[in-house]
């Protein structure tokens, strides 16, 4: 019993020591919290995205007459979802909340934020304050510039084949991704990041490229970028409330590859606003030209399996679905924005699990949600 008190006091001096140097002082945090979390705006600082006028759902007239069915009930519990909702024909058909969340309860987004950035850079295209999706990323950002990464384009990184050196772990404490998520300084990262593929050609998952592309548009912009996010999305779509963005530290940088927080009508918004082509009331908030783009996948480049890349786009997923397309947006723990084309629909699902298992290299609960989906219209 001794040896072991002993060896507990030992591991608790060396992480102390370890920790109180600044660099690894992130890595407390990351202890202390241990696995993120759809609430994790509560330990972070946060900028406001500001909504506008409220904008109401119209709901169907058949609005919640049709429950999921029981054989489902499993699966929402075991992967502890949160919310579920079904716009058809922009109407709301079904909406309903689970382990005491409600239409005001505001959720991380995780990696559907990449999505939302991916807008951002073609209202910030469509304003001309980009030139181009060809031009380099130095051009923005001039501490990423070094001769490896000076011919690296915001296409490139758009595309997740920016070649970069990123360790994209989400279960080690030192991982880079680790350091960005509970670390207070994203802009330091980017210094040191490097080219070490030749980019423009294979696609690989990396949270860093998000990140460029908020300080692009930051630089492109003269404005933070929940401050755009407010001004070309979040006040046009009418969303109920105030979204907000966690920092990196108070008055800091976005998490721009998480970390985007609102309810699940107001995540409904993006999804009716990519199935508008871009349209929200007769008014262009992103191009069709740039959505079009965005939701098609970046087939120039091979994919994981060595394959022409057919589903990733512009920081957007794609699938086929029952022999249709579907556009998606995704998190790590079960967040989802279906567009779903074929049916004028779209599904957005919340939670704090997602399936384990795969059907090939989809999530396998991607078809629970859409077949729970297709059931209720």
């Amino acid at each position: 019993m001794k040896k072991i008190f002993y060896a507990v006091i030992v591991i608790a001096v060396i992480a102390a020591i370890f920790v109180s140097f600044p660099p690894n002082r992130y890595i407390l945090k990351a202890i202390i919290y241990l696995n993120a979390d759809i609430d994790d705006y509560k330990i972070f600082s946060n900028r406001t995205v500001k909504s506008g006028i409220y904008q109401p759902w119209k709901l169907s007239d058949n609005f919640n007459k049709k429950q999921i069915p029981e054989k489902y009930k499993p699966i929402l519990e075991d992967l502890k979802t949160v919310a579920f909702v079904v716009v058809k024909d922009s109407e709301i058909v079904h909406e309903s909340y689970y382990r005491g969340y409600n239409e005001k309860s505001i959720s991380n987004s995780f990696s559907v934020a990449k999505s939302i950035v991916s807008l951002l850079i073609g209202c910030a295209l469509d304003d001309g304050l980009i030139k181009s999706l060809d031009e380099p990323v130095c051009n923005y950002i001039p501490e990423f510039k070094n001769p490896q990464n000076d011919k690296l384009t915001i296409k490139q990184v758009l595309t997740m084949s920016s070649g970069l050196n990123w360790d994209e772990s989400y279960h080690s404490l030192f991982s880079v991704t680790t350091k960005s998520y509970y670390g207070s300084n994203i802009r330091e990262l980017v210094s040191n990041l490097k080219v070490v593929e030749k980019p423009g050609e294979k696609f690989k998952y990396l949270s860093v490229n998000t990140i460029l592309l908020a300080l692009i548009i930051e630089k492109a912009t003269g404005k933070k970028l929940s401050e755009y996010a407010s001004e070309k999305l979040w006040t046009p779509l009418g969303a109920s409330q105030d979204a907000i963005w966690s920092l990196d530290k108070e008055n800091g940088e976005e998490k721009a590859y998480c970390c985007f927080n609102t309810g699940v009508c107001n995540f409904a918004r993006i999804g009716q606003l990519i199935l508008n082509k871009g349209n929200w009331n007769g008014i262009h908030l992103v191009s069709e030209k740039y959505i079009e783009e965005a939701t098609s996948p970046a087939k120039w480049i091979k994919g994981e399996n060595g394959n022409a890349l057919d589903y990733y786009g512009y920081q957007f997923w794609m699938m086929s679905y029952r022999g249709h397309r579907v556009i998606y947006a995704r998190g790590i723990l079960g967040q989802y924005i279906f567009i779903i084309p074929y049916k004028n629909m779209v599904v957005v699902r919340l939670g704090e699990k997602r399936c384990s298992l795969k059907t090939g290299i989809l999530p396998s609960d991607i078809y629970i949600w859409l077949n729970i989906a297709m059931d209720l219209i």
